[in-house]
């Protein structure tokens, strides 16, 4: 029997103006002509081409100058030669060579779909039985790069959605820093509290340069890891030490930026081609402290792989890597809390199926149980996750996903035990949420998809991305979903 869902009339469209300064590199030689160019300009012609450049550019950035100078650093640090005597250059100078290594990127003007809504942390000025929600969309430009936006959403006591307003700037953090290690601190903190196997350790670092970044760290680790024997002791010895190298880089952002000003962009090599899919939740602790968790696909072009995002209050980012043979494919979703003492996480490894599993560290992702598989007409492609579990007093609530024929993406959802999630104790044998005919127009035709929902007032409010071009929302009862799975 199909339940009844209540489609609610918002829907969000990417907006082609929100722009961002993304450094622009053609090449040393095409860095090293045009700085001798602007060297050899007369002081009046830079002052004039800088202010005719702020004129046009500077009311669609908060703090331009401050992009050039970011940019002209990253120049130089490509062409350190010329750095010594660009230094030497006048202000205006600088930031003009600044300016013609940066240009605009439209991040939302090719797609703009799949949310996650999380309890956002700032619950002022609202009435009773609203609720403020941070709500995260992969964001889609030019050459198919994602990114990760945000927007803050209010729902009413009916759980009728409003968009808070956006602001017209949006940029990337104001700082990042990127994690460096020396082969001596790395000893010391692999050594700090447990035994390590000396073996790994010297296969591991003993090839690295004195001085290292977490890249070259990882990419020894995957060339070990494809070496060892899928069940040896070996890759767990392993994966111990690199727990230690716990993080890639952070971001920070301004404390006087609004949340919809606030990008996420590719970093780091592996996630170059996009940051795909963030499934965002709130972890509550042992000790009942909580923090925001992410999960995202890293895509560099050619190779997919799992990350995880960390914040307490979504204006500084940390991006940890995870390891491990489930450390796989997409569709990685972590549990809310400890389970029995351990952390739970859904997966997909095999791209088909749903897994789930157990850790003792979160970053460690071992031992794939297959959960589900395609078993009903409108999911026999695949199926996997739409986001981090949901604890109701029945069970572990997961909106699903499933593909048919002709590619076809519907919603659904299955219950799970709450003491031993690999245990299902109902799955919907209908779709939960299907395209409708005006949600089947797009860049991806005939797809609903979430990553993350959340219970408020009686009922699962399910954000979801139209044909990846817009965000709509839904609501279903929540009493009556668990009676359909508990049927």
């Amino acid at each position: 029997m199909q339940l009844s869902v209540e489609r609610k009339p918002l829907r969000l469209f990417g907006d082609s103006s929100r722009v961002i300064g993304r450094f622009f590199w053609a090449g040393k030689d095409r860095a090293y002509q045009l700085i001798d160019r602007i060297i050899d300009m007369d002081e009046q012609e830079t002052h004039d081409t800088l202010m005719r450049t702020l004129r046009d550019f500077a009311r669609r950035h908060r703090n331009t100058i401050g992009i050039f100078r970011r940019h002209l650093t990253a120049a130089l640090d490509r062409v350190p030669e010329q750095r010594e005597k660009v230094l030497r250059l006048s202000e205006e100078k600088q930031a003009l060579i600044g300016a013609y290594f940066t240009h605009e990127y439209s991040i939302e003007s090719a797609a703009f779909f799949n949310p996650s809504v999380v309890a956002a942390l700032d619950q002022t000025g609202l009435e009773e039985g609203q609720m403020r929600i941070v709500m995260s969309m992969r964001a889609v430009g030019e050459g198919h790069t994602s990114s990760i936006v945000f927007r803050n959403i209010v729902l009413d006591k009916d759980n009728n959605p409003r968009a808070e307003p956006t602001n017209p700037f949006v940029g990337l953090a104001e700082r990042i820093y990127y994690s460096q290690y020396t082969k001596k601190e790395f000893y010391t903190r692999c050594h700090a509290n447990e035994a390590v196997d000396e073996a790994m350790y010297e296969k591991l670092i003993g090839e690295l340069p004195d001085n290292f970044n977490h890249r070259e760290l990882y990419e020894r680790y995957w060339h070990l890891w494809n070496q060892l024997d899928s069940d040896s002791d070996e890759r767990d010895q392993l994966n111990h030490l690199m727990t230690v190298a716990d993080r890639y880089y952070e971001s920070h952002f301004s404390l006087d930026t609004d949340i919809s000003e606030r990008v996420l962009y590719p970093m780091i090599d592996f996630e170059m081609n996009g940051m795909e899919d963030a499934r965002f939740l709130q972890f509550v602790n042992e000790d009942g402290s909580t923090v925001y968790y992410g999960t995202y696909t890293a895509y560099n072009g050619k190779q997919i792989r799992p990350m995880i995002i960390e914040t307490t209050d979504f204006y500084s980012f940390t991006i940890r890597p995870v390891y491990g043979d489930a450390a796989v494919n997409k569709n990685h979703a972590i549990f809310p809390r400890k389970i029995n003492g351990k952390y739970y996480v859904l997966c997909r490894v095999d791209g088909i199926n749903n897994f789930i599993v157990s850790s003792d560290r979160l970053q460690v992702w071992d031992d794939a149980v297959k959960l589900s598989e395609p078993k009903f007409s409108w999911q026999l492609f695949q199926v996997g996750n739409c986001g981090a579990p949901l604890e109701t007093e029945k069970g572990w609530l997961v909106i699903t996903h499933g593909v048919g024929p002709m590619r076809r993406y519907c919603l659904g959802a299955m219950l799970l035990d709450l003491d031993d999630p690999t245990k299902i104790i109902g799955e919907l044998e209908e779709p939960l949420i299907s395209p409708m005919d005006d949600e089947r127009e797009g860049y991806v035709p005939n797809v609903v998809y979430s990553c993350g929902s959340i219970i408020h007032n009686g009922e699962v409010f399910i954000p979801y991305g139209i044909s990846d071009e817009a965000a709509r929302f839904a609501t279903v009862k929540l009493d009556k979903l668990l009676d359909a799975l508990t049927a």
